[in-house]
């Protein structure tokens, strides 16, 4: 929308960002053109309406057990070895046949962690020095040369570190995947209020922006042309995961035979949420549709309830790794999905143009969940999963969910692998030892190759 300097101004007013007047009025003409453009692009109502839904204490924690309800699920340990095989072979032809693509929600920093840099290329320190990108690339390659092709990978980015992991990517000759084969696009952007309600700055003359969240994935895909891009290939079903899982099983053929057999256009797979504080949404349904409910805005009440065995009576807990057929993604990838609040420490410049970076959190910084596409679909298929299997998250620079705590994680389920597959180790190393993705997918093939990767 183009909007004279006069009706911007108006905007601000109307918004009570007189602070915003001001600085765009000491700018030369040339940056007061660009810094008009980027306000008018703003959605104020969207933005204000989203914040004061956050701010009132009504609608925090409020979701009783009249409005949500446990979810149906099916799981993965209840199988006999025929159903497994069955559902195996399923996902193994869709691969062969080249309906499945892959995309990573790539657009944080590592900044949390100590790195400047893309979180993916995090080393989390595995023997091998592997990052999280590597990783997941060289679980795509097993796949693709068991299945005869390559698995298309979308790698969504942000505008903060689009470049950035492109040249990662490039530098390391793109971990042997073929560079067709990957595909970059960047996600959408919102600007960032602080918690008086006032737009900062990044910079002098440019708004403070952040990423809007991975529900705006698929919004991201058909501007960038990603959509007729898995269209042409022939797609028919994305599996969708987060960069941060050291343990992500991209790709996965066992879950994506299961999502084609039950015919939902959404799959998710879940774990069992043992804690009612652990910081993960849970999977049920939410006036009587499919849903996940942010551990954020789940009441006391909800969180802790028990059923008669004593089980959480929400124990599905959602890792954000689904699997969504392309149809369903085409005609849903506008949708407007609610925008969730959170309160996080922002770097910004003052009105002096000095550069503040706080030691709380400072600002609001909205975000869209791609769950939030959950209720639109006629059927979701939720499958639970062993989370030591599928789940080590690296959020935190030390203590839970950080590289260290996947390290581990990654290590002993190798370890669970060498057992199983009667390898002798010699004592104490056994935790030690890391096997290549490039060798086994999920403990496969370790009595036939060599795999065992050392300092």
């Amino acid at each position: 929308m183009e909007l004279s300097l006069e009706q911007v101004k108006n905007v601000l007013l109307a918004y009570r960002q007189e602070h915003v007047i001001e600085r765009l009025e000491q700018l030369p003409v040339q940056a007061q053109q660009k810094l008009a453009a980027q306000i008018a692009q703003i959605e104020f109502e969207t933005l204000f309406r989203a914040i004061d839904r956050h701010k009132d204490p009504r609608a925090v924690g409020t979701l009783g057990t009249e409005r949500i309800a446990p979810i149906a699920y099916e799981n993965w340990n209840d199988y006999d070895e025929k159903q497994q095989q069955a559902y195996g072979e399923l996902g193994w032809a869709l691969l062969r046949s080249g309906k499945v693509g892959a995309v990573v929600v790539a657009g944080g920093q590592g900044s949390r962690l100590g790195s400047s840099g893309p979180k993916g290329t995090i080393d989390i320190g595995l023997p091998s020095g592997k990052s999280l990108f590597q990783l997941q690339a060289e679980r795509l390659l097993y796949l693709s040369k068991r299945a005869g092709r390559n698995i298309p990978w979308y790698v969504m980015t942000s505008p903060v570190n689009h470049k950035a992991t492109e040249t990662f990517f490039q530098a390391a000759d793109y971990f042997g995947y073929t560079a067709a084969d990957i595909v970059f696009f960047s996600q959408q952007t919102m600007p960032v209020l602080d918690h008086d309600g006032k737009l900062l700055f990044a910079e002098e003359g440019k708004l403070l922006l952040a990423p809007s969240g991975p529900g705006e994935c698929f919004a991201s895909m058909r501007k960038s042309g990603v959509i007729e891009d898995m269209k042409q290939r022939g797609v028919e079903w994305l599996f969708y995961y987060n960069v941060d899982n050291a343990l992500i099983k991209v790709a996965d053929p066992d879950f994506l035979g299961v999502a084609a057999a039950h015919a939902n256009p959404i799959a998710t797979k879940v774990i069992e949420k043992h804690d009612p504080n652990e910081k993960i949404g849970i999977v049920c349904t939410k006036n009587g549709q499919p849903a996940v409910v942010e551990y954020t805005e789940i009441s006391e009440d909800v969180k802790r309830a028990r059923s008669k065995d004593g089980q959480l009576e929400y124990h599905l807990g959602n890792i954000s790794i689904h699997a969504f057929q392309l149809d369903f993604i085409e005609q849903h990838a506008d949708s407007d999905l609610v925008y969730h609040v959170a309160s996080k420490r922002m770097e910004y410049i003052d009105d002096k143009g000095v550069r503040v970076q706080p030691a709380e959190p400072n600002a609001y910084k909205l975000e869209r969940f791609i769950f939030d596409l959950f209720p639109m679909a006629s059927g979701l298929t939720v499958l639970k999963t062993e989370r030591d299997e599928q789940f080590a998250p690296v959020k935190n620079r030390s203590g839970e969910d950080s590289p260290q705590t996947a390290r581990e994680l990654v290590l002993r389920l190798h370890s669970k692998w060498l057992k199983a597959a009667g390898i002798a180790v010699q004592e104490g190393k056994l935790d030690q030892i890391e096997i290549s993705p490039l060798q086994s997918y999920a403990g496969e093939g370790l009595l036939e190759r060599k795999f065992m990767e050392r300092p």
